[in-house]
């Protein structure tokens, strides 16, 4: 599945989501953004354990749809070994 965006969009919308989020850790206190952090890293882990598939079978989709995704090499352009 493709989806079609404007690329130069979704960076700037990127961009301004981090500099605003450090703009917000830089004025809060450390206990209460380090309590933010933890429940994120918490609920990622949580995520991770309810996951459908063995890490096994994940790192194999992954690497296999890697390989099906091999970026052209452009004429001219060496790639030192």
């Amino acid at each position: 599945m493709e989806f079609s965006f404007d690329r130069k969009t979704h960076r700037e919308e990127r961009l301004a989501f981090v500099r605003s989020y450090a703009a917000w850790v830089k004025r809060t206190p450390n206990t209460e953004w380090s309590r933010h952090q933890a429940a994120l890293i918490d609920s990622f882990m949580i995520n991770a354990r309810n996951m459908p598939l063995s890490s096994r079978v994940y790192l194999e989709r992954v690497v296999r749809h890697g390989s099906e995704k091999q970026v052209p090499v452009q004429e001219g352009f060496r790639q030192e070994t």
